[in-house]
């Protein structure tokens, strides 16, 4: 057969060497002093001069010497040599075997020169199975996986039998490309030639499952292998902390050791990763325990992960602790300590270690920045930026979302459309998560034209985010109305989260929509929403506000699990016209060990005013900064002022007015004088008139 076209140049030189006659080229006398030759090479480590010596010899080699050096050239990746191996297999001999061809096409596609493998491939006059099997795995490991799963269907068009490694290449491509009815039929396939209890292809099985985001059968299909091995277990961990399913992923780790099966390391930081997502503390020291009694905890990824576990379960000093460990300082564990530590809200210290950082990337610029905006430190921010830009040109779509959020939180609108531009003329617009800080930038700078034309623009690549940045940008600015248009067309074209019900429901609240409220409680129950605290905490909110309290009183009763926020809102809005109940859940609240903020004693003291309880509500005034160490605000004053005045206790509001760390505002004055008119109190009254007159000199006031 001839030679491909990659080599037709090794092959012309290589003839030309034949037809020489001037006995010029210096080479051994007989095909086995070559072949010794060659073999004495291999073994000083010299795979090059080997392939020259065969190279440069006009004369076919035993199989076996082809054999083995286009192992070499495959487990070493030396091109060159594959080709002249090719090249002279090929015009020396006459009938090439096809099990030389084969290894041929696996040195190519070990070498990442697929263009090759398939030339060779496509000439050979024979094939067997080996043939499409190396093939199809040189298509697999250099990411040609649609040309695989082509090479595959046509294999079977002719009748070729698969075996195992045929389908674990295939399903490696299936499980790129997400093909799950073809990953299904392989199954069948699997399973009709007796590869059923082939450990590898079980195992590729439950990863492409996995990957396709079918869950409930890659775990049917793990629990069918009868002894899963140490790769099994990390995969089926792996692919539950990629669904977000934190808890079952920690189980499965656990379930490993009775199962007598010790953990990869990226197995323990595939666990680590799921305890840091649902904040496992506890698990997540059971880990660490085992990593460190089986030496794991010295592996670099093992000990990131841990770092990220202890930051993201906001426990510094442990992640320090491991951080500072010898062996533990890398780049990777520099920029996860300095991200927790600026996350946490503890900047200063962050700086401190980014300064003392022996290198950086962006990523570690970035986990800095990201840190001062997390604090709302937008002149921090301002700063780190331009020393950013001042020592590295690096920028990426990561950095441009973060320069957007602090365009959106000093309302830099200006600054922001400089930014747009800057994103168009860099192709960066194709960036969901810069798409979405542009919209979201736009919408808390209030210009929600802007907003609106850029949501359109972004047409097929806008999400469920984008959705709720746009519907929140109008909530916020008072157009409630629009934010429930919107979130009726958004479920023409996505499947609305508990964050776009949260948003919708505080639209509803604002603008009182009892109706559509109801509305979206009831599509919440019927589509299968969990209603967790947020999502509670919004319909309390709505119901209460809508005046609807027995509405709201049973969702909060069917809540299991109760934040302050939470509290709050069913206290707020119980306030009004159900003051006991107020008080009763006030000590429900403490009871269950829940901390009242100043939003709860703000409700209390409402209940206490619309109760007319003023020796009550004057205690649990007092309480607030002796007993639970908060300070009272201009509100919980106001109430206060207005529980005096409307009972007739005149001596005790002279003596609070006066006895206020602050002066009185003009409400607050106008509010006792309108009492001491009602009630009489000319001394008072008189003070009040004369505190007001100086606040505002216009006025003539007299009692």
């Amino acid at each position: 057969m001839g030679g491909v076209s990659k080599v037709s140049e090794l092959n012309h030189l290589l003839q030309s060497i034949s037809s020489n006659s001037n006995g010029k080229i210096p080479r051994p006398k007989t095909t086995i002093a070559v072949t010794n030759a060659i073999l004495q090479t291999l073994n000083l480590g010299n795979l090059s001069k080997a392939v020259s010596i065969l190279f440069d010899s006009p004369v076919p080699f035993p199989y076996s010497v082809y054999a083995r050096l286009f192992q070499l050239t495959s487990s070493t990746r030396a091109i060159v040599e594959a080709r002249k191996l090719e090249s002279h297999l090929v015009t020396f001999s006459s009938d090439p075997p096809v099990f030389l061809l084969n290894r041929a096409i696996e040195a190519y596609g070990n070498c990442c020169c697929v263009h090759d493998a398939r030339e060779l491939f496509e000439e050979m006059p024979v094939r067997n199975g080996g043939s499409w099997n190396s093939m199809l795995t040189a298509y697999s490991k250099n990411g040609y996986d649609k040309e695989a799963l082509l090479l595959f269907s046509r294999m079977n068009r002719f009748g070729v039998f698969a075996n195992e490694i045929t389908f674990a290449s295939v399903l490696g491509s299936c499980a790129k490309l997400l093909c799950l009815c073809l990953s299904r039929q392989i199954h069948a396939l699997t399973s009709k030639y007796g590869f059923g209890n082939n450990i590898i292809l079980e195992t590729s099985l439950v990863d492409v499952y996995g990957k396709c985001w079918i869950m409930s059968d890659a775990r049917r299909k793990f629990d069918e292998i009868r002894n899963p091995n140490d790769v099994s277990w990390n995969v089926i961990v792996r692919r539950y902390v990629e669904m977000n399913d934190g808890k079952e992923a920690i189980f499965m780790f656990f379930k490993m050791f009775p199962a007598a099966v010790s953990p990869l390391s990226f197995t323990f930081s595939n666990a680590l990763v799921a305890c840091s997502s649902i904040s496992a503390l506890r698990e997540g020291i059971q880990i660490h325990g085992v990593t460190i009694k089986m030496c794991f905890d010295v592996d670099e990824v093992v000990s990131c992960s841990l770092i990220d576990m202890y930051v993201k379960c906001g426990k510094l000093e442990q992640a320090r602790a491991i951080f500072e460990q010898s062996g533990a300082k890398d780049l990777v564990s520099w920029t996860s300590i300095v991200w927790g530590y600026a996350i946490n809200g503890k900047t200063s210290e962050a700086r401190e270690l980014f300064n003392d950082m022996p290198e950086r990337n962006l990523i570690s610029w970035n986990a800095m920045l990201a840190g001062y905006i997390h604090s709302f430190q937008w002149e921090e921010a301002l700063a780190f930026l331009h020393l950013l830009r001042m020592t590295t040109k690096d920028i990426d779509h990561v950095t441009i979302g973060l320069v957007l959020n602090i365009c959106a939180g000093l309302s830099d609108v200006q600054t922001g459309k400089q930014v747009h531009g800057f994103v168009y003329r860099h192709g960066l617009f194709s960036k969901l998560n810069v798409s979405n800080a542009l919209l979201d930038m736009y919408g808390k700078c209030g210009n929600l034209t802007s907003a609106r034309v850029l949501f359109f623009q972004m047409s097929q690549l806008r999400d469920n985010v984008s959705w709720n940045t746009l519907l929140t940008s109008y909530a916020c600015h008072g157009q409630s109305e629009q934010a429930l248009t919107i979130f009726w067309e958004m479920q023409w074209e996505t499947q609305p989260s508990k964050f776009t019900f949260a948003t919708l429901l505080a639209a509803c609240a604002n603008i009182l929509a009892f109706e559509q409220g109801r509305q979206s409680h009831a599509f919440i129950i019927r589509n299968g929403y969990e209603i967790d605290i947020v999502l509670a905490g919004a319909l309390v909110d709505m119901y209460s506000k809508c005046r609807c309290l027995d509405y709201a009183l049973r969702v909060f009763e069917g809540t299991s699990s109760r934040d302050i926020v939470l509290w709050n809102s069913i206290m707020i809005g119980c306030s009004h016209k159900k003051g006991v109940e107020v008080l009763k859940f006030f000590g429900l609240m403490q009871e269950t060990n829940i901390k009242p903020d100043h939003v709860t004693f703000q409700a209390v003291l409402t209940a206490c005013l619309h109760e007319d309880l003023v020796e009550l509500g004057s205690q649990y005034f007092h309480s607030m900064s002796t007993n639970y160490g908060i300070i009272p605000r201009l509100e919980h004053y106001e109430i206060m002022i207005e529980l005096f005045s409307r009972s007739n206790q005149m001596d005790e509001l002279d003596v609070f007015v006066k006895e206020m760390p602050f002066e009185p505002t003009i409400p607050m004055l106008t509010r006792v004088l309108d009492a001491c008119r009602k009630h009489g109190c000319m001394r008072l009254g008189n003070w009040a008139a004369k505190q007001l007159a100086e606040l505002n000199s216009s006025s003539e006031l007299q009692f």
